[in-house]
């Protein structure tokens, strides 16, 4: 991770303090993941002008120090962010504060629980092309429907006709191939 240096004494100190709580670390997404009976509870890491606490079920967390932000506005529906930016705000009561109140959240069952998957319809540029290439038809409809939803916003979310026709050529070959548009991020 390229701002693990940068925070190494920081982070060091969070570790510290994380390992006192009554949690399993296990690596997940090539980093340490606190967590209760298999549920996600809080990770840390350095990014480029701070480090951060995340809590997974932050949203139900009643945050009495008012520190924790959502770190992805609208995207980011259960997950909170503890932000620092020196030693001087790491605060270990606090953090264990917080820690042990995501624990009895996760004991109690307090999470939020996945939407339902909603398909997307396909854009009408990708479904012109699918009509005209049997092939690229084929191999579209074999991918999974959550595949397919990825796709279909991808082409969709571009404004200019330009950019959707570019993002089609872009993703024609990946269809072909029956991988998904995000499957290198999993």
């Amino acid at each position: 991770m390229a701002y693990q240096e940068q925070w190494a004494e920081e982070l060091s100190l969070l570790k510290s303090i994380l390992d006192k709580a009554d949690l399993e670390v296990v690596k997940k997404w090539g980093i340490d993941t606190y967590t209760c009976n298999g549920k996600n509870i809080v990770g840390f890491l350095g990014f480029k002008h701070h480090f951060a606490l995340w809590f997974y079920n932050g949203v139900f967390l009643k945050d009495k120090y008012k520190v924790l932000v959502s770190a992805d506005g609208e995207k980011t529906k259960a997950m909170r962010q503890w932000r620092m930016k020196s030693m001087d705000e790491i605060d270990e009561k606090k953090i264990l504060s917080y820690v042990n109140e995501a624990i009895k959240n996760s004991k109690e069952g307090i999470e939020l629980k996945p939407e339902k998957f909603a398909p997307v319809p396909v854009p009408q540029l990708l479904a012109d092309r699918l009509k005209k290439d049997k092939e690229l038809k084929a191999a579209f409809s074999k991918l999974s429907p959550g595949k397919q939803k990825e796709y279909n916003i991808y082409v969709d979310e571009a404004k200019q006709e330009a950019t959707k026709l570019k993002r089609i050529d872009k993703i024609a070959p990946m269809i072909l191939e029956g991988i998904g548009l995000n499957d290198k991020y999993k």
